[in-house]
Formats: C-alpha cells, structure tokens, sequence
C-alpha cells in the first residue's frame, strides 16, 4: 500500500493582473448556463472561460469548445496572467464556512498523486460514473495537456501530523471567499522538510475518492492514451499524476445527498401506492402559511429516522403534503431478487433505485445513466423548487450519508449508485493549474 505524492509545477494565476475573486470558478460540473455566463462576466480571465468554454461560431468543427479553452489557456500564459510558481510546491488549503450557524473548518492540501489503478486498492472509488462526462474531460484534457481542477481525496491520519506542521502565520498565497461565503485561505509551501513530511505521511495510505470520480477515471483515461504514443517510458511523466486535493477524514467533512427527481410523467397516486408496499408512510400536511415549518419538520424526521432503519422523504406535483418513508420490511426479503452484495443492503438509495425507480416506475438503467426522465439534483431548496414550479412530478429528499458508510463499501471493493454524495464545500476552479508536459 502506497501513495505516491509529488509537489506540482504549478501554474496559477498572477494577482498583480487580477482580482482572485474574479477568476475563481466552482467545479464544472455544478456550474448552469446563466451562471456560466455570470462568472464570465466577471473577467475574460474567469477559469469557466478554460474548464467550460463557450463555443465560438468562427471555429467549424464540434470540439469547437475545446479549441477555444485552449487559446485561451494560451493567450493567458503568453500575457503572464497565469504563470509558474517559482519552485514545485504543494498548496495547504483551509476553507471556513457555517453550516446551522455552525462555524466549521476543513484543511487540506493540493499536490500531484500518481495514478493508480483500482485494482492495486490504493485509490479506491466509492461510486459509479457516468460516460458523457468522462469523455467531455477528456476531450478537454488531450488538447489543453493539463488539470484545471483537483480529484479530492480523502485520507485518514489520527495523529494529524501534517495539520500540525503547518505554520499558520505565515501570510496566505490566495485568500479568497466563494460565492457561498466559504473563505478559502491557501499557503504555498515549498520547504524540504514539509514537503517531504506530506510525502511520508500518505506513503503509507489508503485514499477514498470523495469526490471527482470523473476527473480521476479521466486521468486514467489520458495516462493509458499518453502510454501509446511513447516508446520507452519512464514512468515518471507529467502524464503519470493527476492534481488531487488531500484531507484527513479525521477533520470535519460534511457529505449532502443527491437527490432523485423524477421528471417523467407519472400517476403520482399510482406511485405513492407502490411506495406505500415497501414503506412505512408518515403525512405532514401544510397550508401556505404552514408548508415552511412542514418541510423543516420533514427533513428533522429524515436524519432522525435515518438513524434507526433506511427513511427517506417524498414530495409530489399538486399535493399539499410531504411524505415520510420508512422502510417497513427487512432489507434482505426486499431485495433478494436483486443480488446485491451485503455491504450495499443498508443504503437507502439501493432499495429506492432497485425496488421503486428500476421495478415499479420502469427506468431502465440506461435511462438512469443518462438522466433521461430522471435527474440527481444536489440542492436541497431544487429539489422541492421543482415540484413547486412544475417542472417534475416526484422528488425523493434523500438523507445525509455517512464517512463510515463509504469507506466500508469502498474497501469492500463495491460502489454506491451513480450521483450518491456531495461534498462540501466544494473545491475551487482557478486556485491552481496543473501541467500534463
């Protein structure tokens, strides 16, 4: 067992030519259309102009996309708005955020990691991809040679040694808050003896992918392609790492859900039929007056059940009631047609993708995969918006998952549903770049 972590021949923005809070860009993935177009606005040096360019209508072909986050990537390094730091460092990284009016700290670090194949069991996933995305970074990757954002990675280390070494005095290399409100405060640090500490420490490591999936598989992707086109590798190109955020999963990391809203046009009295086979059905009817403290009370009810057995809510087009479902039967009877391996029974969403979205309402898995009358939606506030608005006809509000959870399916060797967990914060665009040559 070993990971193997480098310092990174960092690219990053010089702040003598913009504002950080300008260029920044939450990860590709979350970013809509309107504000996409909003943090372009802010700078022509915005990161989204690299990780989700826009098309320009004078190139023909239909990578389009990528050839213009590549003159871009270009034209910035030519102008000295992105440029290299001057030894390989690894960036230590603090975010600050409140979360219930709690006031909460997550530190971590960015550095270069090898890329190891899952079977080796140093990396290990937690949950399933989706095509699309991969080849679009992909894509990306092969004509701009670098990463633009980070793989997070989670790690264990009680003793915390590297959040000790740390010298907090020193005055940040980046300090910058999100659009959340989540200040992220970064030290550049390119000492021997730290340096090789970090290395020390995850030497011995085995690292969870939290979050990034896509990126990591995409890393892998570009590895065995870059693999093909040299003679006599030497195992130690660029092309060999991907850039990888690092933290202790002994420091607090908060996981939201992702929720499943159904899109497709459904009976929605047929639907709480079939739930109702397998479910424990509470009502928490609501007036216009009431519905706010209703949902407060739903997603009280959720955690809180959550604890005890596989709960979950549910909210439906033109009802005025919130659903909260408990799962009435035992896990095993339930889902002894399906062949699920024994460390996944406990997950709420097996039992809702296998029983109620795949059995009773028919989607098949393809559909699942493409989000074809189905979306993973990662906001709370959206999830019950749609129904609100008319734009679906059934949302599942999934409960918190659990570290311990993950960790145990992930070194079981099995994965969780596509779209299970979201971490927060999420990690920035724009802090670093790093090269692939």
């Amino acid at each position: 067992m070993t990971i193997e972590v480098k310092p990174l021949n960092a690219i990053v923005y010089n702040q003598d030519k913009v504002n950080m809070s300008d260029v920044i860009a939450p990860p590709y993935d979350v970013i809509l259309d309107d504000y996409r177009d909003e943090l372009e606005s802010r700078s022509q040096y915005n990161i989204v102009k690299l990780i989700l360019a826009n098309n320009s209508t004078d190139l023909a072909d239909e990578n389009n996309r990528y050839n213009v986050a590549f003159a871009n990537y270009q034209k910035w390094l030519s102008e000295n708005v992105l440029v290299k730091t001057d030894k390989p460092c690894i960036l230590y990284l603090i975010q600050n955020y409140e979360k219930n009016s709690k006031k909460i700290t997550r530190k971590g670090f960015i550095a270069r990691n090898r890329i190891e194949d899952f079977e080796s069991k140093n990396i290990l996933p937690h949950e399933y991809t989706m095509g699309g995305p991969k080849a679009d970074r992909l894509n990306l990757t092969k004509k701009c040679k670098a990463n633009f954002s980070q793989v997070f990675l989670v790690y264990s280390d009680p003793q915390k040694q590297i959040e000790s070494a740390i010298d907090y005095t020193q005055k940040p290399f980046i300090d910058v808050a999100d659009d959340l409100g989540v200040q992220n405060i970064v030290y550049k640090i390119d000492d021997e003896k730290t340096l090789s500490l970090i290395e020390k420490v995850l030497s011995d490591k085995t690292c969870l992918i939290a979050d990034g999936h896509h990126r990591y598989e995409t890393a892998m992707n570009y590895r065995n392609e870059m693999r093909k086109t040299v003679s006599n590798p030497t195992g130690n190109e660029p092309w060999n790492y991907v850039m990888s955020y690092f933290t202790n999963l002994e420091d607090d990391l908060l996981i939201f859900p992702t929720h499943r809203i159904i899109t497709r046009n459904i009976d929605t009295d047929e639907l709480l039929g079939k739930v109702k086979k397998y479910y424990d059905v509470e009502e928490f009817a609501f007036s216009p007056e009431t519905k706010a403290e209703a949902k407060a009370k739903l997603l009280e009810e959720i955690e809180k059940s959550s604890k005890e057995r596989i709960s979950m809510g549910l909210y439906l087009k033109n009802v005025d009631k919130f659903y909260l479902l408990k799962l009435r039967e035992n896990v095993d009877s339930i889902l002894e047609e399906y062949n699920v391996p024994d460390v996944l029974k406990t997950l709420d969403l097996i039992v809702l993708h296998k029983v109620i979205i795949s059995k009773e309402l028919g989607f098949t898995q393809e559909e699942q995969m493409a989000q074809d009358g189905i979306l993973y939606i990662k906001q709370e506030s959206e999830a019950f918006d749609m129904i609100d608005e008319g734009k679906a006809n059934a949302s599942f509000i999934m409960a918190y998952p659990k570290i311990q959870d993950i960790k145990r399916i992930s070194e079981a060797g099995e994965r969780m549903p596509q779209k299970s967990t979201y971490f927060y914060p999420k990690l920035l665009s724009g802090i670093v770049i790093n090269p692939l040559e």
